[in-house]
């Protein structure tokens, strides 16, 4: 879930860039970076942190250049690294970094065959690394002292038969542009929009949301498609072209739940719509199952289930109100680096207000119920708070397996859900009542935003990994690679 911002300017980019990432700052918490290219001479500033702890003025006096890439790490593999930070750069050919969101699910294969055959060096086990390498290698064959777009475009649809999984990726080549691509089934979002600078002609900018464009001023033109690329030269010149046949659009159906910001549009769908609608769709469950329901007042976990909470209780006539004061100088506790400080953050993030609670029967509602710790923490709070009955909703179906296209749920022991019926999970978070989101309701609230969309990428709901080369081996090397234990054994060792 990481967040990508790539820009071509008549002006300086840094500026912008920093501000996009900003505006971005939900999608990683972990590391910032940004690359910027200037009259033959690349810069790069990367580290561990928060994008206003990153970058002090003399970095950003550093950064010069009309073309950029920016980057917000979120980590689903690997440790806290400055290295494996983004930008990622690679010298050969003419000097290539990367901004990527996603996880490619048959890095190993290809790790080998760089080595091997390619002869190319790989200091990380960063899958964007390998994705950077591949790319410029494709780029290199194509055996040109300058690329033009025709021989980008070779290289992306090369790059395109080698791997497979999740990517949404802008490339700086220096010198020559930048090159923004989604991979065949479109899972990671991409954003192109263009703003008119005075005088000087168009600045163009790619980034992982349109809330990012649009709050710098930036026109969206449009998402990019599935297995497209869009090239920007350095002179500001826009060429596109599909490297792929037939491309199967399949977008994450957790950005719309969870990841995004709700003053989004991702491929063409309103994030806070669809929200709304989720909302709509617990409610026409709530009276189907329980149409005496006794709720007293819908009580949202702020701040992305904010949306559904209030439009359920709209639809059943209940009373809606904020009873949790959040401490937004917390990060979001869902991708924090492990449990352990998930669990400490919850209570330092939500307090409630004790007077919304007193003597009700309270629905709390949440965007999802992913490993249930910090759901059985704030219904315990809200008992604290004098609740006399405490329901609990989840917006979102429950998360029963992992997820392999860049979201942080790489182990089974930690999904709540996982093995569970309802009915546990319910006992197990201290529940009265539980109600979670059916997957066709889940599916219907995006899929009205933009029904040219056939399906979407629901794996931690249904198990169905679109790539169609996941199998049981795969999952287990990948839970023992990517849970909770091994983060703090690499935490602690660091």
């Amino acid at each position: 879930m990481c967040g990508v911002v790539g820009v071509v300017s008549k002006s300086e980019v840094s500026p912008t860039i920093y501000e996009a990432l900003t505006v971005l700052q939900h999608r990683g918490q972990d590391a910032a970076g940004i690359a910027t290219f200037d009259q033959n001479k690349f810069h790069l500033r990367k580290q561990i942190g928060l994008v206003r702890d990153v970058f002090r003025d003399n970095h950003m006096q550093r950064l010069r250049g009309l073309m950029g890439i920016g980057h917000l790490r979120y980590p689903t593999a690997g440790s806290q690294d400055r290295e494996l930070a983004q930008p990622m750069y690679v010298n050969s050919p003419y000097g290539i970094s990367i901004s990527h969101n996603g996880n490619l699910t048959n890095k190993e294969e290809i790790s080998t065959v760089l080595i091997e055959k390619n002869l190319r060096y790989l200091s990380t086990d960063s899958d964007s690394e390998v994705l950077l390498n591949v790319f410029a290698h494709e780029l290199q064959r194509q055996g040109t002292s300058k690329p033009t777009e025709k021989e980008i475009f070779k290289a992306v649809k090369a790059t395109h038969k080698r791997v497979r999984g999740a990517y949404a990726v802008i490339f700086m080549i220096n010198g020559v542009g930048l090159v923004g691509l989604r991979d065949p089934f479109g899972i990671r979002p991409l954003i192109f929009g263009s703003r008119e600078n005075d005088l000087l002609g168009p600045d163009y900018m790619m980034a992982s949301e349109s809330n990012v464009l649009d709050t710098l001023g930036f026109k969206v033109e449009r998402d990019v498609n599935p297995g497209e690329a869009i090239f920007v030269s350095l002179d500001g010149e826009v060429y596109k072209e599909d490297c792929i046949e037939n491309p199967v659009h399949t977008p994450c159906i957790f950005e719309y739940v969870y990841l995004a910001r709700p003053d989004s549009v991702l491929d063409n769908i309103s994030v806070h719509k669809s929200r709304m609608r989720m909302g709509e769709s617990l409610a026409k469950k709530i009276n189907r199952l329980k149409p005496d329901h006794d709720i007293d007042v819908v009580i949202p976990i702020p701040e992305s289930s904010t949306t559904s909470a209030l439009q359920l209780a709209t639809s059943l006539g209940i009373l809606y109100r904020e009873g949790f004061v959040k401490n937004r100088y917390i990060g979001r506790t869902f991708i924090m680096p492990f449990q352990r400080k998930r669990e400490k953050s919850v209570r330092q993030k939500l307090n409630p207000i004790e007077f919304e609670f007193k003597d009700k029967i309270v629905l709390l509602v949440d965007d999802s119920i992913i490993r249930g710790t910090t759901s059985r923490q704030i219904i315990e709070m809200a008992r604290s708070a004098g609740a006399k009955k405490v329901y609990f909703a989840s917006a979102a179906p429950p998360v029963r397996h992992q997820n392999v296209y860049g979201i942080d749920m790489a182990a089974t022991t930690e999904l709540i859900a996982h093995n569970r019926t309802e009915e546990e999970i319910e006992e197990y978070i201290g529940a009265d009542w539980l109600i979670y989101q059916d997957l066709e309701g889940l599916i219907e609230a995006a899929r009205i935003g933009n029904p040219s969309i056939q399906q979407f990428e629901c794996s931690v709901f249904d198990g169905n990994y679109i790539t169609a080369d996941i199998d049981s081996s795969y999952l287990q090397r990948l839970e023992e690679a990517r849970g909770d234990e091994k983060k703090i054994q690499q935490f602690e060792f660091e």
